[in-house]
């Protein structure tokens, strides 16, 4: 059967996935176990509610957090688990919240873990749904919460036993009492949780049915994997593990030789240096010369277009003065602006005495000579280009054949040496080659075992469950003691008031809790008390519940998610108050350490009294001088 401590559901590591980093809260205690009980601490407004509902949000809840420094900076939530002692990871994507879970065996960082399983979150009913799997591990998997109605329980309306939110702790809807439907859920919840619900041997019944069609599935599944394995002939797990060692050295072997072998020929091709330096300088020589070539020949290109814009420049400015000797020019006869006559050759008008422009010959002389001294120049230098040009051809040639001369001078001399290597190198690499095949052989070999191991285990907690569960029914038909729902309630009464007596209350009297689950104190519900009264009471009913539920071996998941528990509880410094809060998580440490062995819980708390430093797992500063700031830690602004 299944243990205490592999029952249910226990929390081990929370992941949020940035765009570079990660964010990690880890319940583990130093044996790798969860710790029984995990306190987040720190200034208010740092993330600790944020990772309750983190924690939710992985379990199924509908939304989580959206906080200004959540949003931007996170894109995936990892949850690792225990389910009934075997490590599991449920991850559920950031933003608008999904409609899957992504479901695999494994740990966090673990190599070589399982590939995931979808699972929707809707319908709750759904076998593949994430509720499903769930309450599977809580001896709960199709259960219905009414006959009547064909109601399935799910895994969220568990979650009420499971976490107690802030806003829950002083408010006077503890148990939903605004919602009548949600109130009568509770109630069978509580029920369903402590085996005292209606047509109890018919729900078992229907478990074992359930369970056995699973079983038969899964076995079919084992025997088609294993099959599969037997095929592929990979051998066993010690085998595969010998094999996967051999080739991981075989590389490292590999790595080291080649390193060896390449210093080593570095080392008897340094003779080599003078050569490889000449070639060097050959080489350099070659590219110079080349690079002068080319420019030359792109400067005579264009020197020779330019000399051919000049000559045509010339022999306009010729025509335009041969022009004047072949025609006649043009003369004013007339003044332009009176029309008086004109003789000729006047500057200005005799009548007007305005001045005559025009009708005179056009000198293009200093033109014509200015192009000519350009075209002179240009075609100098063309010539002088033109005259380079084959010394830079044979220069270039030169250096040219020289490189080519030293790089032949460089292989002849160090082949003698480097030939060795390379078949040497040839063999080390096709060694490599061969590993790294192995390496990939025994990979995928232990991932087919490792799987194969998985489907076994599941069908062996399987078994267990449906073992636990004939039990419980042949213990039932054979009218063992079983708590009627009364006597459950007056249990869960009686601890209720022993807790608030071990917290002092004050004024603690006539404290009970009623048959539909509402507590009572001094004669009074619980909404007549004040509100540092009903957080208390609020935090006493949780408890209560959790720890009989935990005490009977009853369904519940086996861990307890609180939320500030030193709400309404006064100002700081108050003795009384601070009495009350060391009280609180006495409680906590001793109950789990007693009775409680096995289960979880975990605690939000603003400022913990100082006994409860050792069960601190995080502290939040909100200073940024002082690390961690929050639990998006980055983000300080």
């Amino acid at each position: 059967m299944i243990g205490l401590r592999a029952h249910g559901i226990r929390l081990r590591r929370l992941r949020l996935h940035g765009g570079d980093r990660t964010y990690d809260v880890d319940f583990r205690a130093s044996d790798d176990a969860p710790r029984p009980l995990s306190v987040l601490a720190g200034a208010f407004s740092t993330g600790k509610t944020t990772i309750l509902e983190f924690v939710d949000y992985c379990l199924g809840a509908g939304d989580h957090p959206r906080h200004p420094e959540i949003m931007p900076k996170v894109k995936a939530a990892t949850l690792e688990v225990e389910l009934s002692g075997s490590p599991y990871l449920i991850e559920r994507t950031v933003g608008e919240p999904s409609m899957f879970a992504y479901v695999r065996a494994g740990r966090l960082d673990e190599p070589g873990a399982a590939p995931p399983v979808r699972r929707p979150l809707r319908p709750a009913g759904n076998p593949e749904s994430l509720s499903s799997m769930l309450l599977s591990h809580c001896k709960l998997q199709g259960v219905r919460l009414s006959q009547e109605t064909e109601d399935p329980l799910s895994f969220r309306d568990l979650m009420w036993l499971c976490f107690l939110p802030n806003e829950r702790l002083d408010d006077k809807d503890l148990l939903f009492e605004s919602v009548p439907m949600k109130h009568l859920k509770l109630r069978q919840v509580v029920d369903v949780v402590f085996d005292v619900h209606d047509d109890h041997l018919v729900e078992i019944g229907r478990r074992i049915r359930t369970l056995e069609a699973g079983l038969g599935a899964a076995r079919t599944a084992y025997r088609a994997a294993e099959q599969l394995v037997d095929e592929q002939r990979v051998g066993s797990r010690a085998d595969l593990e010998a094999l996967h060692d051999r080739a991981k050295d075989e590389l490292a072997e590999c790595a080291q030789a080649l390193a060896a072998l390449d210093t080593q020929a570095r080392a008897d091709t340094r003779f080599a240096e003078e050569l490889r330096e000449r070639h060097r300088a050959a080489a350099e020589e070659a590219r110079a010369g080349a690079a002068a070539l080319r420019d030359r020949e792109t400067q005579l290109q264009r020197m020779t277009t330019l000399r051919g814009t000049y000559a045509d420049d010339v022999s306009k400015w010729t025509m335009l003065a041969e022009a004047e000797r072949l025609f006649e020019p043009m003369r004013v006869t007339a003044c332009p602006s009176c029309l008086a006559p004109l003789a000729g050759g006047e500057s200005h008008c005799p009548a007007c005495r305005l001045p005559i422009t025009g009708g005179g010959a056009v000198d293009v002389s200093g033109e014509l000579r200015s192009a000519r001294t350009r075209l002179g120049e240009l075609t100098r230098y063309l010539e002088e280009l033109e005259a380079e040009l084959p010394g830079l051809r044979a220069e270039a040639e030169r250096a040219q054949e020289a490189e080519a001369r030293a790089a032949a001078e460089v292989d002849t001399m160090t082949a003698h040496a480097v030939t060795p290597y390379l078949a040497q190198r040839d063999a080390l690499a096709r060694r490599r080659e061969e590993a790294a095949a192995t390496l990939q052989r025994a990979d995928s070999g232990l991932r087919l075992v490792q799987s194969l191991e998985r489907r076994a285990t599941g069908i062996l907690q399987q078994m267990d469950q449906i073992a636990a569960h004939r039990e419980e029914l042949a213990a039932a038909g054979g009218h063992a003691r079983r708590a009627s729902r009364s006597a459950v309630v007056r249990r869960v009464g009686e601890r209720y008031r022993e807790i608030l007596e071990a917290w002092k209350y004050p004024k603690l009297a006539d404290a009970y809790l009623a048959e539909d689950l509402t507590p009572y104190m001094r004669g009074e519900a619980y909404t007549a008390a004040s509100s540092g009264g009903r957080t208390l009471i609020a935090l006493a009913w949780q408890l209560a519940l959790f720890e009989i539920a935990w005490e009977s071996r009853s369904s519940h998941p086996g861990f307890l998610l609180l939320d500030s528990p030193q709400k309404n509880l006064g100002v700081a410094g108050d003795l009384a108050d601070s009495q009350t809060i060391e009280r609180i998580y006495r409680h906590l440490e001793d109950w789990l350490a007693g009775r409680g062995v096995g289960a979880q819980i975990v605690v939000a708390d603003n400022a913990p009294p100082p006994a409860a430093a050792a069960d601190v797992i995080v502290r939040f500063t909100r200073r940024p001088d002082q690390p961690p700031y929050g639990l998006i830690d980055d983000e300080t602004s």
